[in-house]
């Protein structure tokens, strides 16, 4: 049976105060005297209250929600990066509704449409589907993540150093051939960044180099697939020699580890591996992977800080108008995948 919620006016007969004063010790406590809210106070607490916190956020016209659009939870980046935000309530008191983008722009213009009946103050966009300008005409403000973000305010990694760093730890261990393994990624997209400094890096170093890049999904059966023909090319073409691999993602990287295994082939000697992003899939592998580290906590942290100073900006002041793109440098972690 569903217990009968109480109001207002079963406060007012419990205490014998007015239906105003209780109003005043939720809204404006600071006009109670102490007397009062220390009575009104027991009296909820005898009567087991639960305060409708949707009625009173939609009464003020602000819901404290915040709306996240995730691409999908087949990369952990993602969920990694989501518990770091959701750890932000007691920071700022943000409460949050996530939806999966799923690659379909036409759903995720849905979402969106449920998210802003809702009310919520401020997006995260993490999907790909819908261009920057959308977003930046739904009138809330929104922070993207390693997304376009021409017209919108952004947090991202300098993706360009991480690939660098990828690239010297390989030479440095002496590998014959490098390749970087990525999909088909649009050059706007702040995460080309690891395909351009790869490519750079190789250039300037005068590395014997490929990348390779394929339309990958995010089922798991179609990346082993097409990570197993990668492989079996690269053994075929390059048998014997020292093979240096960046991945854009340790997702990919911790796949690839698990054929190589399978094959028995030699790891690290003739397999050094890469990832990027330092998700659990790098470190919990079956052979622990190198990987170059986002700073996952603290790309969530600026996201939130820059996104609250978004809805709680002064509307004279023009120096918060401006657009800010947040630059988070990377480390690079070496474990067995590397010598």
């Amino acid at each position: 049976m569903h217990k009968k919620a109480i109001t207002f006016s079963d406060i007012s007969k419990y205490t014998g105060l007015s239906k105003a004063t209780i109003s005043r010790y939720f809204n404006n406590p600071s006009y109670l005297t102490k007397e009062n809210a220390d009575i009104i106070a027991n009296a909820l607490k005898e009567l087991n209250y639960q305060e409708n916190k949707l009625a009173k956020i939609f009464a003020k016209g602000n819901s404290e929600i915040i709306g996240i659009i995730v691409p999908n939870f087949f990369y952990q980046f993602y969920s990694h990066f989501l518990n770091h935000v959701l750890n932000t309530y007691d920071q700022y008191g943000y409460k949050f509704i996530t939806f999966l983008g799923n690659n379909d722009a036409e759903a995720e213009k849905k979402y969106l449409n449920e998210l802003l009946s809702y009310q919520v103050v401020g997006l995260i966009e993490l999907s790909h589907n819908l261009p920057s300008e959308y977003f930046s005409q739904l009138g809330v403000p929104v922070v993207s993540i390693e997304r376009e973000d021409k017209f919108i305010n952004s947090v991202n990694t300098n993706n360009l150093l991480g690939a660098k760093m990828a690239v010297d730890l390989l030479q440095k261990n002496q590998c014959d051939i490098y390749f970087h393994i990525n999909s088909l990624v649009p050059s706007c997209v702040p995460s080309y960044g690891r395909i351009q400094g790869f490519t750079d890096s190789c250039q300037a170093k005068g590395l014997p180099h490929e990348v390779i890049l394929r339309p990958f999904s995010d089922l798991y059966e179609e990346t082993y697939r097409r990570l197993y023909q990668i492989y079996q090319d690269i053994k075929k073409k390059y048998n014997g020699q020292k093979k240096g691999f960046f991945f854009c993602n340790d997702t990919y990287a911790n796949i690839f580890v698990n054929i190589l295994v399978k094959n028995g082939e030699d790891i690290p000697h003739e397999y050094q591996i890469i990832g990027f992003d330092n998700s659990p899939d790098s470190s919990q592998a079956i052979i622990p992977i190198t990987t170059v580290s986002q700073d996952i906590r603290s790309i969530a942290q600026n996201a939130m800080d820059l996104l609250s100073q978004q809805i709680n900006k002064e509307s004279g002041d023009d120096s918060t108008d401006s657009l800010k793109h947040i630059i988070i440098q990377p480390s690079l972690i070496e474990r067995s995948t590397t010598d």
